[in-house]
């Protein structure tokens, strides 16, 4: 299970501090090569530079939400089929109706496991193997 993510590039855009070191220590100790962003805008730029496998957005942030940064990366050109998870503790049928009119691929509430972290991006990059 250790190298299970191996060559896979994840990038994590969440305002929360404990969720970007607990994401991105679950994440690497699986082999995933983790960047970190704690805003929409940040998040945006970070996913231009490293070109993810996988991103995973927080919905609640401040200046750019979640669904307005999933909206932005699902219409970019270059980004349409990298999939996007949506992180947030409020998980009700709206969120998750909101979420897929933006392009989400997935939700995943909070605090996540280990386990449900390392599934979701397996989920996500078995098509590309």
């Amino acid at each position: 299970m250790s190298d299970s993510l191996s060559g896979i590039r994840v990038v994590l855009i969440d305002d929360s501090n404990t969720i970007r070191r607990s994401g991105e220590i679950f994440l690497s100790q699986a082999g995933a090569a983790v960047v970190l962003a704690e805003d929409g805008f940040d998040g945006l730029s970070k996913v231009m530079d490293n070109k993810p496998d996988v991103i995973f957005v927080d919905v609640m942030m401040p200046r750019l939400d979640g669904y307005q940064t999933c909206a932005l990366i699902k219409n970019h050109r270059d980004f349409k089929s990298t999939p996007v998870v949506m992180l947030t503790s409020k998980d009700t049928l709206f969120d998750r109706a909101r979420g897929k009119l933006v392009g989400s691929d997935q939700y995943l509430t909070k605090p996540f496991s280990k386990k449900s972290l390392i599934e979701a991006v397996l989920e996500h990059t078995k098509r590309y193997k």
